[in-house]
C-alpha cells in the first residue's frame, strides 16, 4: 500500500485569504470545551463541525482550528489526514461508502463496488461531475450479517448485489434514515452547576 506524503514546506494558505470558520462555526466549537478537560480533546468533533458546515475540511479550516485549540496546526493536518471521514477536498452531497471487510469481500463485495464505480464514472474519494455523490470504502460497517452492505451517508444498505446498484442510484430516498438522531451532537452548551448536574450522555 502506498502511502500519500504531505508537503508541510509549501504554504498552502496564503496570508490574506479569507477566513472559513462563520463565528456561529467558532462559537459551536466552543461550546464542547466545557464537556473535556482539554482543548485538544475538541479536535474531532471540531473536524466534523466544520465539515458539516463548509462541506469539507479545507487547509484554511485546519488552520484556523488549530488556532481556535491552541494546536499546532500539524497535529490538525495530521488528524484529518488519518481518518477517512474527513474530506480535505469538496465531497458530494451524498457519500456512498462500501463495506471491504473480510465478510463483504467474500459475499461479494468487490463486484457491488466496481458496479458502483461503473455506474458512476468515478473512483474512491472522487466525486460525479454534478457534485450529487462521493465513493468511499471502509474497514468494517458493523453490519457482517448482511454482507455486502454500503451506507449512503448515514443510511445502510444490506445485502446489495450489482444488480441492485442502479436502483438504489435511482432512489431520490436513498440516504434517508427514519430513526431520531441523538441530540448529543447539537446539544445546548451547559456551564457551571447546570453541566456538573446533568446526567451523562445515553
Amino acid at each position: 500500500m502506498a502511502w500519500k506524503a504531505i508537503d508541510r514546506n509549501t504554504p498552502v494558505v496564503g496570508a490574506d485569504a479569507e477566513p472559513a470558520l462563520s463565528e456561529a462555526v467558532r462559537e459551536k466549537i466552543r461550546s464542547f470545551f466545557d464537556r473535556y478537560e482539554t482543548k485538544r480533546a475538541v479536535l474531532l468533533p471540531a473536524l466534523h463541525v466544520v465539515q458539516d458546515a463548509l462541506g469539507h475540511v479545507s487547509w484554511q479550516a485546519m488552520v484556523e482550528v488549530a488556532a481556535l485549540l491552541e494546536l499546532p496546526p500539524s497535529d490538525v493536518i495530521d488528524t484529518a489526514s488519518f481518518y477517512t471521514q474527513y474530506w480535505t477536498h469538496p465531497k458530494g452531497r451524498k457519500v456512498i461508502t462500501v463495506c471491504r471487510s473480510l465478510t463483504c469481500e467474500v459475499m461479494g463485495g468487490p463486484a457491488v463496488l466496481a458496479e458502483i464505480k461503473k455506474q458512476l464514472g468515478i473512483g474512491e474519494h472522487e466525486t460525479t461531475p454534478d457534485g450529487n455523490y462521493s465513493l468511499m470504502t471502509e474497514e468494517c460497517l458493523a453490519g457482517c450479517d448482511h454482507g455486502p452492505c454500503m451506507l449512503i451517508n448515514e443510511k445502510m444498505h444490506k445485502c446489495v448485489k450489482p444488480a441492485d446498484v442502479a436502483k438504489i442510484l435511482a432512489d431520490p430516498d436513498n440516504d434517508r434514515i427514519d430513526s431520531e438522531r441523538s441530540d448529543l451532537f447539537d446539544a445546548p452548551r451547559m456551564t457551571g452547576d447546570a453541566a456538573r448536574k446533568a446526567p451523562p450522555p445515553g
